[in-house]
């Protein structure tokens, strides 16, 4: 199996947010959360991955600072998954 090399040291602005968004179905995350989606039920449906996957990916996102995690607006026990400034900040990488 091919080891990953890490990005996270590159002077390059393009290069280091490919730790956080390295795989598809990361970017594809974000590609959702700009349109709009926030919840996991949203992302799923939206998606078709796999919770396990999905679950995975949205922890990484909110590790790497990518995605926050924040109450529902309407008061229920339910949290949304919002884009950060650095998350707001890949929309040009997305769009190239």
């Amino acid at each position: 199996m091919v080891k990953r090399t890490s990005h996270q040291s590159a002077d390059c602005l393009i290069a280091r947010p490919l730790d956080a968004i390295g795989d598809w179905w990361s970017l594809l995350i974000v590609r959702d959360a700009f349109d709009g989606l926030r919840r996991f039920g949203e992302f799923q449906k939206s998606l078709g991955v796999a919770k396990n996957i999905l679950s995975a990916r949205l922890r990484n996102l909110v590790t790497h600072g990518i995605l926050e995690i924040v109450p529902a607006p309407d008061g229920s026990a339910h949290h949304e998954y919002v884009l950060t400034q650095k998350g707001r900040g890949l929309f040009y990488v997305l769009v190239a």
